[in-house]
């Protein structure tokens, strides 16, 4: 007699019997489909009865119903609180990035102003990332050059250096900033340590939000000095009070009563949303960013809220109060997240009345704008990728465009770039950087570097295929070059086993005339398209960005090359003996001149080491 093997269970079926084991405690589940893709992660403070609700097929939307029938199978983790369930579901959807969730895009950290502490003269300059300096931190700003238009008025209006702490020790005469009034020279003693050290307060005092304080103090010494008869200095007050000034003339909004908080506003339309961010600390506007998270048409404004700014502070900074254009899902829960990381109360508000609510408005006029630029950007992009489709024989539009451009100076410092375009433009988080390795080129040899660059990127896609681990493949490769670089890298396609992706050439027409691009295809004759066609221009934007971003890794390279001091290669030369050395010799080239004598009369050089020095800048 034959036995009957039974069909595993899917979908309903598969989640009403996980009911059976679950607990009625709080904790996160996660939902997964084939090949152990994570659809879903979600919180509650019951597990059996969330769950429950999925099994029963209480369903709000078709989509979710779709997603109960992809399950293959569930996961769970149970937790203290559901607080903490919720701070680790925010964490594992930022993780896994779940297809049913709403995402969080584009989440890069933002800059800082520090005043790093690690120096008897402070130091004023920008800051990103963890706080591992010494010091005092004010931000975030919204974009550099928010944080760039802060720095300059505090230089103007404080005088604080902004030099390394080792162009500060080899300093024997003032800089041009000193010339141009943004720098105090505490480096060649032209301030002494006490007033530079009065000055740093001071700006700590303006970040902070005590503007007014510092002003009406300037303003009281500029009046002085006038009194006194002592006019220069006078002058030199009154321009550090107009830079303070030009802070709240230049931004369009500086609250009266809103001390710190952040502004969040949505805009959903059409399927697509925008969230806009403004920052105010101390009293001032430090700029804005609009967001355009991944959500449904289905999805709640309250739950793209509630989900957005759960992603978005967690990994950030939260202040003590966050104003909303809408009330998120669970705002006491978030708040009570939030109090818990920040170690003190916050607030979630939806003001009614007054300056806040102006606030509030003010950055929802920004969303909705953004927002219809995006919308019409995207149907223009639409159809320029449905043209470039038309234009190279694909089967549909493509969906990730991937472009490469190699640059060098006579074969050194080569590197190869990769940039990325798709339906939402230019996806600079996918660029990729490769430094040239390859011992046997020979130096300047286009086509070996293009075989390299193709070779390390298509050779890590296959491998990650082969391992199961997520692989984006591109739907069109553009390359620089004709047909000897397209069959240059068709071989290494072959050679990988990936060369049914789409290549193309891009060569530049006679005299390098822009509009008279040539394409190559494998196995068809060359063609040219329209000159005013935009599907032309489209690709020549393409192709003039990856051309930038190649040109700009490479300039980095080599700026990082010509900093290096060949003083750095020595052993027992450290940072002291380093500096004792210019000191002395003025340049590592007057300590290559030296004799051995004359490097052993420099404090903290041993005659053994005089001898490596001496050896070293003479070895064959």
């Amino acid at each position: 007699m034959s036995e009957t093997l039974s069909e595993p269970l899917v979908g309903a079926a598969l989640i009403k019997d996980q009911v059976k084991r679950l607990p009625d405690a709080p904790g996160v589940y996660r939902m997964i489909g084939e090949n152990d893709e994570v659809l879903y992660v979600g919180k509650a403070r019951s597990l059996k009865k969330r769950v429950t609700q999925y099994a029963q097929g209480r369903f709000h939307t078709q989509r979710i119903a779709h997603m109960v029938d992809l399950t293959r199978s569930m996961e769970f983790v149970t937790t203290r609180t559901e607080t903490d369930a919720l701070l680790l579901e925010i964490n594992l959807i930022k993780q896994m990035k779940p297809r049913f969730n709403v995402l969080l895009r584009d989440d890069k950290s933002f800059p800082e102003i520090v005043i790093s502490r690690e120096h008897a003269a402070p130091q004023l300059r920008k800051h990103r990332g963890a706080h591992t300096l010494k010091g005092d931190y004010f931000g975030p700003f919204a974009s550099a050059n928010a944080v760039n238009k802060t720095l300059n008025t505090l230089q103007k209006a404080f005088l604080l250096r902004s030099c390394s702490d080792s162009v500060y020790e080899s300093r024997t005469r003032p800089c041009m900033l000193h010339q141009i009034k943004r720098c105090a020279a505490p480096c060649t003693g032209l301030i002494s340590l006490e007033d530079y050290g009065a000055l740093v307060e001071e700006s700590e005092a303006f970040l902070r939000g005590k503007s007014r304080a510092v002003m009406k103090r300037l303003s009281d010494q500029m009046q002085a000095a006038s009194d006194e008869m002592e006019f220069e200095l006078a002058a030199r007050l009154r321009d550090r009070i107009r830079a303070l000034a030009s802070v709240a003339q230049e931004q369009q909004i500086n609250p009266e009563t809103t001390e710190e908080a952040d502004v969040f506003a949505l805009h959903a339309e059409g399927g697509q949303a925008c969230v806009q961010v403004f920052f105010f600390r101390a009293g001032q506007n430090w700029g804005n960013r609009a967001y355009f998270p991944r959500v449904d048409k289905s999805d709640e404004d309250v739950d793209v809220m509630s989900a957005f700014l759960g992603q978005f502070y967690d990994d950030k900074p939260i202040p003590k109060l966050i104003l909303v254009s809408v009330e998120p899902g669970e705002k006491e829960l978030l708040a009570e997240a939030f109090a818990m990381k920040a170690g003190r109360k916050v607030e979630i508000l939806k003001p009614q009345r007054g300056e806040k609510k102006g606030l509030v408005d003010h950055a929802l006029t920004n969303a909705r704008e953004a927002l219809g630029r995006k919308m019409a950007e995207s149907s223009a992009q639409s159809k320029l990728l449905a043209g470039v489709a038309e234009a190279f024989g694909l089967e549909a539009p493509p969906e990730r465009i991937e472009v490469y451009d190699n640059s060098h100076i006579m074969g050194t410092n080569a590197v190869g770039g990769m940039i990325v375009a798709g339906p939402e433009g230019f996806q600079k988080s996918q660029y990729r950087k490769f430094n040239i390795k390859g011992a046997d080129l020979t130096p300047g040899d286009d086509f070996g570097m293009m075989k390299e660059v193709l070779r390390r990127r298509f050779g890590r896609l296959v491998k990650e295929e082969e391992e199961g681990a997520e692989a984006i493949r591109p739907d069109l490769v553009l390359i620089d070059g004709g047909m000897g670089q397209v069959g240059v890298v068709m071989e290494i396609m072959a050679d990988l086993g990936v060369d049914d992706i789409p290549v193309v050439g891009v060569a530049k027409g006679p005299d390098r005339d822009a509009g008279l691009e040539r394409f190559f295809i494998p196995g068809k004759p060359y063609f040219m398209l329209e000159p005013k066609s935009p599907v032309l221009f489209y690709l020549q934007r393409l192709r003039d960005e990856a051309h930038r971003f190649a040109i700009g890794t490479h300039r980095a390279k080599r700026a990082v090359d010509m900093k290096k001091n060949p003083l750095d290669e020595i052993d027992g030369v450290g940072p002291g003996r380093k500096r004792a050395l210019l000191h002395a010799f003025g340049s590592a080239r007057g300590v290559s001149r030296a004799s051995v004598e004359d490097l052993a009369k420099v404090e903290g050089v041993n005659q053994a080491l005089a001898q490596r020095i001496f050896d070293f800048f003479r070895k064959a």
